[in-house]
C-alpha cells in the first residue's frame, strides 16, 4: 500500500499536480527539499558584508562580522522554534523563510552603509522563494515537461479553431507589416521600451487566459463525474497546468507567424523600400543569397515582425 501510495505521489509531480497529494505541505515538502540551496545561498550572502573600495584585512574584518551575524541570526531563530541553538531545521517555516530574506539583506547597510544593495538582496531572496515555489511546489517544469509531450496532439485537435483563425490573423497582420508607420515606430523606439510593450502583450493574453480558466476547470471536473470534489488548491493546480498548456501553444502559434513575417519581410522589403520608409537601409544583422538574390534579415525586421508575433 505505501508502494503504492509513492507512485501515485510521484505520477502526480511528474503531471504537475503536486498539490493533490495529501496533507501537501509548503514548510515540509517544498522548502526542505531546497534548504541546501537556500542555506548555500545564506551562508555565500555573507560577502554582502565586504566593500570593494576597503583593504583586504577591513574585508576579511567585515566578511566574519557578518558570518557571526548569520549564524547569530541562525541561532535566535532556532531558540525562538524551541530547539537547540546549531541544530539543523527539520522543517522550513515562516521565521527561517522571513530570515532567510531578511537578515543576508542587512549585512550591506551595517557593513558599509549599501542601501541599495541590501534592498537588491532582499528583493532577490525574496524572488528566490518565489521561484523554489514556484519549480518544486507547484511543479512548474513538470507542468512544462507535461504541456511540451502534448503539444502538437493540443495544436492538431485545434486545427479547425487555427485554420479559421490564423488566415483573419495573417491578413490583419500583412496590413501592419506593409504600413510605414509600423516600420517607423517599431526601428526607432528604444529597446527597453520594446521589452515593455512585449511583456505588456504577454500580460493582456495572460489575463484571457486567466478569465477562461475558472469554467474550464468547472467543466473538467463536471465531465469526470461521480467521485469527491476538489478542494480549492487542487482546482487552482489544475487551472495552472491548463494555463501552462495553453500559453505554451499560444507561445509556439506566436512564434511561427513571427518567423514567418521574418522570412516575408526577408524577401519582400528590399533595401529601397526600407530607405524610404524608415531613412536608411537599417542594420543588417544577416546576409544571404536566395535564387540569385541578395536577402537581408535586419534588426528593423525583427523588431517589427517581434511586435506582430506578440
Amino acid at each position: 500500500m505505501v508502494a503504492t501510495l509513492a507512485e501515485y505521489e510521484h505520477r502526480f509531480r511528474r503531471a504537475g499536480l503536486p498539490l493533490f497529494i495529501e496533507d501537501y505541505s509548503a514548510t515540509r515538502d517544498i522548502f526542505n527539499r531546497a534548504a541546501p540551496l537556500l542555506a548555500l545561498v545564506f551562508i555565500g550572502e555573507m560577502l554582502g558584508a565586504i566593500d570593494l573600495d576597503w583593504t583586504f584585512l577591513q574585508n576579511l574584518g567585515a566578511a566574519l562580522g557578518g558570518l557571526a551575524i548569520l549564524v547569530g541570526a541562525f541561532a535566535v531563530i532556532n531558540r525562538v522554534r524551541g530547539r537547540p541553538l546549531l541544530a539543523v531545521p527539520e522543517t522550513v517555516g515562516v521565521p527561517e523563510l522571513a530570515g532567510f530574506v531578511l537578515v543576508p539583506a542587512v549585512l550591506p547597510a551595517v557593513f558599509g552603509g549599501q542601501t541599495t544593495s541590501a534592498v537588491v538582496t532582499g528583493l532577490t531572496n525574496a524572488g528566490l522563494l518565489l521561484l523554489v515555489y514556484a519549480i518544486v511546489g507547484l511543479g512548474l517544469l513538470s507542468m512544462l515537461r507535461w504541456a511540451a509531450g502534448r503539444l502538437f496532439g493540443q495544436l492538431a485537435a485545434s486545427l479547425v479553431l487555427l485554420t479559421r483563425a490564423i488566415p483573419l490573423l495573417l491578413v490583419f497582420a500583412l496590413v501592419l507589416f506593409v504600413n510605414t508607420e509600423m516600420w517607423q515606430a517599431f526601428s526607432t523606439m528604444p529597446r527597453a521600451f520594446l521589452a515593455v510593450i512585449g511583456v505588456l502583450f504577454m500580460g493582456l493574453g495572460s489575463v484571457f487566459l486567466l478569465a477562461r480558466l475558472p469554467r474550464e476547470v468547472a467543466e473538467i471536473e463536471r465531465s469526470v463525474g461521480t467521485g469527491p470534489q476538489l478542494e480549492r488548491r487542487q482546482l487552482v493546480n489544475v487551472g495552472l497546468v491548463m494555463f501552462v498548456s495553453q500559453g505554451l501553444q499560444v507561445l509556439v502559434v506566436s512564434l511561427a507567424v513571427g518567423a514567418f513575417f521574418v522570412a516575408f519581410g526577408a524577401l519582400t522589403i528590399g533595401a529601397e523600400v526600407r530607405e524610404s520608409w524608415i531613412g536608411d537601409n537599417g542594420n543588417a544583422l544577416l546576409t544571404l543569397s536566395f535564387l540569385g538574390e541578395r536577402v537581408q534579415v535586419t534588426e528593423e525586421l525583427l523588431r517589427v515582425s517581434g511586435g506582430i508575433a506578440s
